[in-house]
């Protein structure tokens, strides 16, 4: 019997396996990842902070195992909402999405405040305020809402353009340190500097070491978030999802160690005399001639970073809407005639980013809030498909996708499981790291709680109009399958 489906439900399937991997690629780009984090990681523990991208990149290949499987048996746009809402339910996978949502519109500002910083210093201006760094960050939202409401061509070029630039740049400056500029021996990597309570301990350098390097390896998932443009998403989308996160795990950990190396003054970095290592060491090695290149690649991950954190926010938006779950679910989950892309949602990205950009200069430490909540909101954001997957496999309800894991599903699930939440308490304990603003210290906590009292609230006027999951599973099945579209 020939299925319809809801033209509103449907968008372009235009990427392909190549393209759905370098946006998961760009999401967490190489250079945002090492970037972002080398000078507060080498500064809490040392050189030997490097073994921590081994420990993190292999919870979170488990985890990448574990989304390539949910991925392949419900390959919808939303991801981790609509993967947690089949596994336990409605309200939990509201739930999950609401914090996914969050937690990518958070970060989307985050990395715009990044890259409005090499924008600065390439314009020739060093030291930009907090307002000019603010201005400038909304400039790149507005040009990359544009560039979202262009089409896919324009972002698979993008992204594309970007992968070339950041694996070249990265792996070729970062071989050319290893052959000619390296100063510092091997055994440097295993000298940390002391903690109180011991290295090991819980506010010791190296957990602290693992919550910055957790930043590094998010955003695989989101290869998820553009299920439904995705040509055969059963088969493409576990690829994408595990091989992102396996050449960003070579490419950090590589240049990584090379920055190590050739580091002149290890002391002074660690002693955090030298603010911008990853920098001083470029210019130091290769002279001031390189300063602009390397700031314009750095630029290019940033960008490509904010557009993809930017698509994969307003896909979470629209799949919600599809869904009647916010508020204003008809105008949010509206399509473009010619493209078929959700504007509405694209614009209320831009709306909410504006909003943040405006509330972190307007209120002091926002901009530190955002960023810690950021980087425990991805983990705890994993939590809720992953505990589902456990639930539902105790429940008997669990059904494989074309990729399985087989018999090591239940060991996997398990595992990942553990880790997500050990990362998440790890990035969400109260260290005393903010003297005089405890607040600080459980900005994470405090963000949680604020973000799910407006949750309840939220959800409590929509969840009587969701519609139903099998609705959208057939809608979707249909459409993969090529099947008609009613008018």
């Amino acid at each position: 019997m020939s299925q319809t489906v809801n033209p509103d439900h449907v968008l372009k399937r235009e990427f392909s396996l190549w393209s759905s991997f370098a946006f998961a690629f760009a999401f967490i780009s190489p250079i945002v990842a090492l970037y972002g984090i080398f000078g507060l990681a080498i500064g809490a523990a040392g050189p030997s902070f490097w073994w921590a991208f081994l420990v993190v990149f292999g919870g979170q290949l488990i985890v990448a195992f574990v989304f390539a499987m949910l991925v392949s048996r419900w390959p919808l746009e939303g991801s981790i909402y609509q993967w947690s809402r089949r596994l336990i339910g409605n309200g939990y996978g509201w739930f999950a999405g609401w914090t996914y949502m969050w937690t990518l519109v958070i970060a989307m500002v985050a990395v715009g405040l990044g890259a409005a910083g090499f924008v600065a210093n390439i314009a020739g201006v060093e030291a930009p305020t907090g307002t000019q760094r603010a201005l400038i960050a909304a400039v790149i939202l507005v040009l990359a809402t544009g560039l979202n409401l262009v089409g896919r061509q324009a972002l698979k070029i993008f992204m594309t353009a970007s992968i070339i630039a950041e694996v070249v740049g990265s792996l070729g400056l970062g071989t050319w340190l290893l052959l000619a500029h390296r100063v510092n021996p091997l055994s440097v990597l295993t000298q940390g500097s002391g903690g109180a309570g011991g290295y090991l301990a819980v506010s010791g350098p190296f957990l602290v070491a693992v919550m910055f390097v957790g930043w590094s390896f998010v955003g695989f998932e989101s290869a998820g978030a553009i299920a439904e443009e995705v040509h055969e998403p059963r088969r493409n989308l576990p690829k994408a999802v595990i091989s992102s996160i396996v050449l960003i795990a070579i490419v950090v950990m590589y240049s990584s160690l090379a920055i190590i190396l050739a580091i002149p003054d290890l002391g002074a970095v660690a002693s955090g005399d030298v603010a911008d290592p990853v920098y001083e060491t470029l210019t130091s090695a290769l002279g001031p001639s390189i300063a602009k290149p390397v700031e314009i690649l750095f630029l290019i991950g940033f960008v490509a970073s904010f557009l993809a954190l930017q698509t994969s926010a307003s896909r979470v938006i629209w799949s919600y809407a599809r869904d009647g779950a916010l508020p204003g679910s008809g105008v949010l989950g509206r399509l473009s005639t010619g493209q078929r892309i959700p504007a509405n949602a694209i614009f209320v990205t831009t709306v909410i980013g504006m909003a943040l950009l405006l509330l972190s200069r307007v209120a002091e430490n926002v901009y530190t809030i955002m960023v810690n909540f950021t980087s425990g909101g991805f983990y705890l954001a994993f939590l809720f498909p992953l505990v589902g997957l456990l639930v539902a496999r105790a429940r008997g309800t669990w059904r494989a996708g074309p990729f399985s894991l087989g018999r090591f599903t239940p060991v996997v699930a398990v595992v990942a499981a553990v880790w997500a939440a050990l990362q998440f308490l790890n990035i969400s304990w109260p260290r005393p790291v903010y003297p005089g603003q405890r607040y600080l210290d459980w900005s994470v906590w405090l963000a949680v709680l604020v973000l799910g009292i407006i949750g309840v609230g939220i959800y409590a006027s929509v969840r009587t109009r969701l519609v139903p999951t099998s609705v959208i599973d057939d809608e979707e099945a249909a459409d993969e399958a090529g099947l008609a579209v009613t008018q």
